[in-house]
């Protein structure tokens, strides 16, 4: 006699997500509605249905096993699955518009295939995608010109909304060595206010390291063109840098650390708005 299938129950897919995302049980408890104890059950319950330990705990620390690693792929599918399953039949009627706000950059590589699974699950929901610098984004998102946005920020500081994303930056040039040749570091940056144009002024003038700016471009495709010219170096976060650009992380130049992505929302979301925040976190997640 075969032996019985295994069924993974999808509330017990999403709580494991959560808690891998926010790396804590105790935040994923919060997001969630629910008591720690009832979190802690079900990711054992989790463990125990697919026979793996997926994270490893500690007092202060929560991460994923390498098992739990390969298995947050297979859940962020089986959620995405199950989300378009339910859009589809269980609320075919959800129409309006989302006005969304994101970093150029983030758009270019990220969101693509996020939005289009979005809108494959919710066809009757226009989307209203705007790209600019973080922080003209943040002031029209204060004035009431996006339902949802993406802004980059600092890690060290208190996170505004949900942190969705994080990668290293690096520096980025045509492969000429601009130490070199003496003088001063010129950089490619896109204009004031940049939150990468800062973070580099601020890393090479901590490192008594002098800087010019030798072309700035507020399109992303300008900059990278820039760049591989041999005009000067750019950063960029190490999951965007495209082939042909050389990559000078641990050089010479002063380490960049971290880039993170936070969503906003604003109060009184529509149903619309709300689905596609959860898509977003979901899929970033």
């Amino acid at each position: 006699m075969p032996k019985p299938l295994t069924n993974v129950d999808i509330d017990l897919v999403r709580t494991f997500v959560t808690v891998a995302r926010l790396g804590s049980f105790t935040q994923a408890a919060e997001q969630l509605g629910r008591q720690q104890s009832t979190i802690s059950l079900q990711i054992a319950r989790l463990e125990t249905a697919v026979d793996t330990r997926l994270f490893e705990r500690s007092p202060r620390l929560v991460r994923l096993t390498p098992e739990g690693k390969v298995f947050l792929d297979y859940a962020q599918r089986m959620l995405d699955l199950n989300d378009e399953v339910v859009a589809r039949f269980g609320e075919p009627m959800v129409t309006g518009l989302v006005r969304l706000g994101t970093p150029e950059d983030f758009a270019t590589r990220h969101l693509p295939d996020v939005l289009a699974r979005f809108a494959q699950a919710y066809p009757s929901v226009a989307l209203e995608v705007t790209c600019d610098l973080t922080l003209n984004l943040m002031d029209r998102y204060r004035s009431g010109d996006f339902d949802l946005v993406l802004v980059k920020q600092e890690p060290s500081v208190k996170a505004k909304g949900i942190r969705v994303w994080r990668e290293p930056l690096v520096w980025v040039s045509g492969g000429q060595d601009f130490l070199d040749q003496g003088g001063l570091v010129p950089l490619v940056v896109s204009p004031p206010p940049c939150v990468y144009r800062k973070r580099a002024t601020t890393a090479l003038d901590r490192a008594k390291m002098s800087w010019r700016i030798s072309y700035t471009c507020g399109a992303l495709s300008g900059a990278l063109a820039a760049v591989k010219a041999g005009l000067g170096v750019a950063v960029l976060p190490k999951d965007m840098v495209p082939s042909g650009l050389h990559v000078s992380d641990g050089g010479r130049l002063p380490d960049l650390k971290d880039s993170e992505i936070a969503l906003l929302q604003t109060k009184d979301l529509s149903l619309p708005a709300q689905r596609l925040k959860d898509h977003i976190v979901r899929s970033l997640g």
